[in-house]
């Protein structure tokens, strides 16, 4: 069990588990996750961990199928410059690594931001915390339990 479901049976929150076997050659996480799963690629949603121009990290939890605009994220976080987090930093700040990190479940809080597009849909799919592992989880629930804001970036 990662610390992302912990959290979500923690705080009794209607959520589904979805598992998929992870290509290990395979980087592009999000869309492996879309194609073997056979989901609406745009209800699928990629966590990225990001540092902005003053040092501090935050997250971004945007559509797998879209670019981040680094200035419109920079925009709506009131900071100069955002870019994306080193490895390294991601998995201290979060405890995942990389194409299995979860908004949920963060060893830190970290500021987060999710696409104003979650709201089109009556659920959203995040990873679970580890590669092959989909949560599936309403986009309200999601922002309520982690204090995210929405926007357009």
């Amino acid at each position: 069990m990662t610390p992302a479901i912990e959290q979500l049976k923690k705080s009794r929150i209607k959520f589904d588990i979805l598992s998929y076997e992870h290509d290990v050659n395979n980087t592009n996480y999000g869309l492996e996750a879309v194609e073997k799963l056979n989901l609406n690629s745009a209800q699928v949603f990629k966590t990225l961990v990001l540092e902005t121009s003053e040092q501090q990290l935050i997250v971004a939890v945007t559509p797998v199928t879209q670019q981040i605009n680094l200035k419109q994220l920079a925009k709506l976080c009131v900071v100069k410059k955002v870019m994306l987090a080193e490895p390294q930093k991601v998995q201290a700040s979060t405890g995942y690594i990389l194409g299995g990190v979860s908004p949920l479940g963060q060893k830190k809080r970290l500021k987060t931001y999710i696409h104003s597009s979650a709201l089109d849909f009556d659920t959203i799919y995040v990873s679970a915390g580890k590669r092959g592992l989909e949560i599936t989880l309403s986009p309200a629930c999601l922002a309520e339990l982690i204090q995210a804001s929405f926007g357009n970036f």
